[in-house]
C-alpha cells in the first residue's frame, strides 16, 4: 500500500520531544517519532454527528466524538484502564463508601472559561432532570436521590452531587460502587460548562458554534447537518503537550465499499471493517479486528398487540440462524450470542467464571421450537397472516443485518411478511422514542465492565427502554442488584444472572443476535490509536503520524 501521508521536516515539531510522564501519557521516543511528520490524518464515521450534548446522546457515533473533545474526572488509558483526567488526584473516600470527594485540576473550556466543579454537577443534573428528556437518565442511579428525581418523587437539588468550591466536587452515593471510576469514564459523566449551556439554552450541542469542550482537539465545520468535520488540537487542553496530531479530518462514511475504496485510494487513514470486506481483508497488514463488548439486538415493541405477545418474540428470536449470520455476513470477529451479556466482559467475583459462559445459552437457534410458538402465538392473536415492520438505520451494517433477519423470518415463520425500513440514524432513534416501530435492529456497547449495564437498559424506567418493557419483578430484581446486594458481590451476581434469564428465556423482552468485534483499516504510519472493547469506540489522544 502507497503511503498516504506526505512527511515535511518541521523544525518546530523538535520541541515535541520531551518526555512524557504519569497518566497515559507517552514518552519521549513516541514524540521524536512523530515529530518529523506531518500530524495531519483523515478518518472515517460510520454515522452522522447527532448532538454534542452529552446528557443527549444515544448513539455511538457522536459518543465517540464527544469523547475526543470533552473530558471527564477519569479518561482511558493506553491498557484502556481508567486514569485521572480533570481529577488532580484519587478522591477520598467515607468509611461507609458512599461519599467521594474530588480535587480538580486547573483546566479550561476551549472558550477560555476554567472547568470548575459546578460544571459537574449542572451536566449531571441535566441527565437526570425528567424535563430534560436524556435518555441516560438511569445513569444517574448512582447518585443519592438519583432514580427518586427522575421518577419525580424528589427535587433535582436533592441530587447526591455538589460543588464544595470551584476545586472540590463532592458525589454522594445511593451505593457502594467499587467500579465507580470505570462509570466515570462514561459520556453521560462528562462536564458541560454552565454558563455556555445557559447562553445557548436548546441550541446547546446542535453545531460546532453552539459548543466548547475541554478535551484534546476541538471540533469544527459541523452545523448539524454537514457530514464532514474537523478536529484541532486544543491548544488550552491540561495535556496538550502529549497530544501529537494537529488536525482530524472526519468524514461520514456509511457504506463499508466506500470506506475501503477511499481507504486503497490513499483518502483515509482510518475506516471500518465488516461483513465480506472483513472477509476480503482479513490477510491485509493494515487490518485489524478488536472483540469488543457489544451486542447487536432486535427490540420489539411490547406495546403493539403482535410484537406485545411472548410467544411472537420467542418466535422471531429461534427462527434466526445467527452462527451462519455472524461467520458468514459479518466476518469480522462478530460471534453469535445467545443472551444480552456478552462473553469475556465480567467474571464471577468468587471463581472468576465469565458471565456468558456461566450463565449459558438463551432461546438460540431452534426452528422447530420457533415454529411451535410461531403456531401458538397465531392462534392467541387469530391471526393466520401478519405482517411486521423492521426499522434500522441506513449504515451498510444495519442494511444487511434487517435485510438477513428478514429472509430468515420469512423463510422460518409461515405467513409472516416483514417489511423493511432504513432511515438515516436520529430519524430511526426519533420513531424508537416515539413508539412508532414494531421491531427494530440496533447496538449496545456498555460504558463499564458490569452485568448491570446492559440488563438495566430494561429497566421500566430506563429512558432507553422505548420496547415499553414493563417486568416490576425484574424491576424490583435490577434495585436489588443495585442497592441491596451492593456490598454482597456473589448475592448480587446470582441476581444478575437470575435477571437475564427472566429478560430472554421468559419474556423474550430483547432479542439478541451477535456480539460485535471492531474490524478496521489503519494506516501504517498512524500509531496508537486507542481502540476500545467496551463504552466509545476510539480515541485519537494518544495517536501520531510516524
Amino acid at each position: 500500500m502507497k503511503k498516504k501521508l506526505s512527511v515535511v521536516v518541521l523544525l518546530a515539531s523538535l520541541l515535541l520531544a520531551a518526555c512524557g510522564g504519569k497518566n497515559g501519557e507517552t514518552d519521549s521516543s513516541a514524540k521524536k517519532e512523530a515529530g518529523n511528520a506531518e500530524q495531519v490524518i483523515t478518518v472515517a464515521s460510520g454515522g452522522e454527528l447527532s448532538t454534542l450534548d452529552s446528557a443527549h446522546y444515544t448513539d455511538v457515533y457522536s459518543s465517540d466524538m464527544i469523547g475526543q473533545v470533552v473530558e471527564g474526572l477519569y479518561r482511558m488509558d493506553k491498557n484502556h484502564d481508567p486514569e485521572l483526567a480533570v481529577a488532580a488526584s484519587e478522591p477520598t473516600v467515607s468509611d461507609d463508601g458512599l461519599v467521594y470527594t474530588f480535587k480538580l485540576k486547573e483546566s479550561k473550556w476551549s472558550n477560555g472559561d476554567p472547568v470548575v466543579a459546578g460544571d459537574f454537577v449542572s451536566a449531571f443534573k441535566n441527565v437526570v432532570d425528567p424535563s430534560f428528556g436524556s435518555s441516560s437518565s438511569n445513569q444517574m442511579d448512582i447518585f443519592k436521590n438519583g432514580r427518586k428525581i427522575r421518577e419525580g418523587q424528589a427535587s433535582i437539588d436533592e441530587l447526591g452531587v455538589k460543588a464544595i468550591d470551584d476545586q472540590t466536587l463532592e458525589m454522594t452515593l445511593e451505593y457502594p460502587i467499587p467500579y465507580l471510576a470505570q462509570v466515570l469514564v462514561g459520556t453521560p459523566f462528562m462536564p458541560k460548562n454552565e454558563k455556555f449551556v445557559k447562553e445557548k439554552g436548546e441550541d446547546y450541542g446542535t453545531s460546532a458554534d453552539n459548543f466548547v469542550g475541554n478535551g484534546p482537539f476541538v471540533i469544527s465545520g459541523w452545523d448539524g447537518n454537514t457530514e464532514t468535520w474537523k478536529l484541532t488540537k486544543n491548544k488550552d487542553y491540561w495535556d496538550q503537550k502529549n497530544v501529537k496530531l494537529d488536525t482530524i479530518n472526519v468524514q461520514v462514511v456509511k457504506e463499508i465499499g466506500t470506506g475501503t475504496n477511499l481507504f486503497d485510494a490513499g483518502d483515509l487513514d482510518y475506516t471500518v471493517l465488516a461483513d465480506t470486506y472483513a472477509l476480503q481483508y482479513k490477510d491485509s497488514p493494515q487490518a485489524n479486528f478488536v472483540p469488543k463488548a457489544m451486542v447487536g439486538y432486535l427490540s420489539p415493541n411490547h406495546k403493539r398487540e403482535v410484537t406485545g405477545n411472548v410467544n411472537v418474540r420467542k418466535a422471531i428470536l429461534q427462527a434466526i440462524d445467527k452462527e451462519t449470520f455472524a461467520k458468514d455476513i459479518l466476518g469480522d470477529g462478530s460471534t453469535a450470542i445467545n443472551g444480552f451479556v456478552p462473553k469475556d466482559f465480567a467474571k464471577d467475583p468468587e471463581i472468576g467464571e465469565d458471565f456468558r459462559k456461566e450463565n449459558g445459552d438463551f432461546l438460540a437457534y431452534d426452528l422447530e421450537a420457533a415454529q411451535k410458538s410461531w403456531e401458538t402465538a397465531k392462534k392467541e392473536l387469530g391471526k393466520d397472516q401478519i405482517e411486521l415492520e423492521l426499522l434500522s438505520a441506513d449504515s451498510a451494517l444495519a442494511k444487511k443485518t434487517i435485510e438477513y433477519v428478514q429472509g430468515q423470518l420469512q423463510q422460518n415463520l409461515s405467513g409472516l411478511k416483514i417489511t423493511l425500513k432504513s432511515v438515516p440514524l436520529q430519524n430511526r432513534l426519533d420513531l424508537q422514542t416515539a413508539g412508532n416501530f414494531d421491531l427494530v435492529f440496533g447496538t449496545w456497547t456498555p460504558d463499564y465492565a458490569d452485568p448491570i449495564n446492559f440488563l438495566e437498559f430494561y429497566d421500566s424506567k430506563s429512558g432507553l427502554n422505548t420496547a415499553g418493557y414493563n417486568n416490576p419483578e425484574y424491576d424490583q430484581g435490577l434495585n436489588d442488584a443495585r442497592i441491596t446486594l451492593a456490598n454482597e458481590p456473589e448475592k448480587r451476581w446470582d441476581k444478575l444472572k437470575e435477571l437475564e434469564e427472566t429478560l430472554i428465556e421468559k419474556d423474550a423482552a430483547v432479542l439478541p443476535l451477535y456480539q460485535g468485534a471492531i474490524g478496521y483499516l489503519k494506516a501504517d504510519q498512524l500509531k496508537d490509536l486507542q481502540v476500545f472493547p467496551f463504552g466509545r469506540t476510539v480515541s485519537y489522544r494518544l495517536a501520531y503520524v510516524e
